[in-house]
């Protein structure tokens, strides 16, 4: 065999190429053996995390291992974003990471469920609910709604699970609700994805007095002693 110097350098470098190296995994120790640079790029994306990111193979079957993630009660070998209420994730993604912390941080955020080799296949999502499974410690249920997308999940695909801002997203929301003809109670539907502040103000935008009370985190009720019109403002 020639000196390695000796051989040219390739410039066009394909996924067909193949490199030499040491196996450590086979039955002898130090074996050499060839691998392709394809396989070496699908490892790489498989390990190398990115801050704020955390990726997972989609399987059929629930509570598989590490680095995994499935749907209630199993799934089909292909399921469209667009169907998709709730997810069961492994506490330790692909790389691997333990990933408890940043799940329950992200309940009331959007997430991107994208896949990793291709990015036109996605799914938004809002969290809504957080909770251990109820048959596995090491996995956690994430109760979601659907924002946006396109596609399906694949069985065995890797997929990266992003916290996810939508551009027009950022800042503070808030919103204005007017009330013209005097009602006792004021049905508010906001929007807004969270528990606001509310300021009641009358007719001459004096602010006065009221009951809030938070349905969920899109409506609210405005109760007055008496019927009432003006506007609340949501912050």
């Amino acid at each position: 065999m020639a000196r390695i110097s000796t051989y040219p350098i390739d410039t066009d470098v394909v996924g067909t190429d193949i490199l030499v190296g040491t196996d450590f995994s086979s039955g002898r120790a130090r074996a050499t053996k060839n691998f392709t640079v394809d396989s070496l790029s699908d490892y790489i994306k498989d390990k190398v995390s990115v801050t704020g990111q955390m990726k997972f193979k989609y399987v059929t079957q629930p509570l598989l291992g590490e680095g995994t993630f499935s749907l209630e009660g199993g799934g089909p070998v292909q399921q469209p974003f667009n169907t998709i209420t709730k997810i069961i994730v492994s506490n330790i993604d692909r790389t691997p990471q333990e990933v408890v912390a940043f799940l329950e941080y992200l309940v009331n955020s959007d997430i991107l469920i994208a896949n990793q080799s291709d990015i036109s296949l996605f799914g938004h999502y809002k969290v809504t609910a957080y909770a251990v499974n109820a048959t596995n410690i090491n996995f956690y249920d994430l109760t979601i709604n659907y924002l946006g997308g396109n596609g399906s999940l694949v069985t065995n695909g890797l997929y990266n699970i992003i916290n996810f801002v939508k551009a027009g997203d950022i800042g503070d929301k808030n919103a204005t609700f007017t009330q013209v003809t005097p009602i006792t109670v004021w049905n508010i539907t906001h929007n807004l994805g969270k528990f606001p502040s509310v300021s009641i103000v009358d007719d001459a935008e004096e602010q006065v007095q009221a009951q809030v009370d938070y349905i969920d985190n899109n409506s609210l009720t405005v109760t007055f002693t008496a019927p009432f019109s003006g506007k609340a403002y949501l912050n």
